[in-house]
């Protein structure tokens, strides 16, 4: 799984919660509202950079500034965790099962229906 940083996994939230592709100048203002000090812009800039070459983001370059929106889904990016979490696991059945036990009712409803039990 490739390893996101806290600055990188704050700016995917931001951009996951944007309706739609941000600037660098407007990323920047979102991540300093409740925090104590401010990003340069060249930070953001950076972290943008490094979340695309991960994959994370797309930088769309025919519009001036250029904008950035995440590449996946919050929801396929968890998937994603999930699936290689599951790939680490000695035992996959004895994971599952765990995961499973865990589960909240609602959880475990939905489960059953994406199986077709």
């Amino acid at each position: 799984m490739r390893s996101l940083g806290e600055l990188e996994r704050t700016t995917l939230e931001h951009l996951w919660n944007a309706p739609r592709p941000l600037t660098p100048t407007a990323l920047r203002e979102q991540l300093a509202v409740g925090e104590q000090r401010e990003l340069a812009l060249s930070t953001v800039m950076t972290v943008l950079s490094r979340l695309e070459k991960k994959g994370f983001v797309a930088r769309d370059r025919t519009v001036r500034p250029a904008t950035y929106a995440p590449f996946q889904a919050r929801e396929e990016y968890i998937a994603e965790i999930m699936h290689d979490a599951l790939g680490t696991a000695g035992d996959r059945t004895e994971a599952l099962a765990h995961f499973v036990g865990r589960a909240s009712t609602t959880e475990t409803a939905a489960l059953k229906q994406l199986l077709g039990l």
